[in-house]
């Protein structure tokens, strides 16, 4: 085989691809965290998307880290909660289910001048994701702890760090 089949082979479209492995870089990505009252904060954004088909996602993994304004009135500085990857965004103060299908649910340690380290996230999913509508979605859903946000308030946080999620796309209907 010559060096530029190759090349082109491996720039060829997903859905023909054996195994996708896909790098998500959580650059200039922000979420808005809503707290209702004095409940637990949550909020989504979409990371990345699938290919149209049946998705055998295999697994992600990598880190992710947080940070507030460093300023933000609303934001306690020593702020903490929780994150997960789902084909769902979060819907309520609770992130199950389908809301991490991909990644499950990581405890996010108490941030410092609102900053929270990068966490190591990884987890091998084995999860069949019905995109045959192309609709699916990747979500980073966040949670933050009761009483770390002002009541009824939002507040935005800051993604960084990369992650690699591998997969197959299984046919079409």
């Amino acid at each position: 085989m010559t060096k530029g089949l190759q090349r082109s082979l491996a720039r060829g479209p997903k859905a023909r691809a054996a195994i996708v492995k896909d790098t998500i870089v959580l650059t200039d990505i922000t979420v808005t965290v809503s707290a209702t009252g004095a409940a637990i904060g949550f909020g989504s954004v979409e990371i990345s998307d699938f290919p149209e088909g049946n998705i055998l996602v295999h697994g992600i993994g990598g880190t992710v880290g947080f940070a507030g304004t460093g300023s933000d009135a609303n934001l306690s500085d020593t702020w903490a909660g929780d994150f997960g990857i789902g084909s769902t965004p979060a819907s309520d103060a609770t992130i199950t289910g389908t809301d991490v299908d991909i990644l499950a649910s990581t405890a996010i340690p108490a941030a410092t001048a609102e900053v929270a380290a990068p966490q190591r996230a990884a987890e091998a999913s084995a999860v069949m994701l019905n995109n045959t509508d192309g609709s699916l979605e990747v979500n980073l859903n966040v949670l933050i702890d009761a009483a770390d946000i002002t009541d009824d308030e939002s507040v935005v946080l800051t993604l960084s760090g990369t992650l690699e999620i591998s997969y197959v796309v299984l046919g079409d209907d």
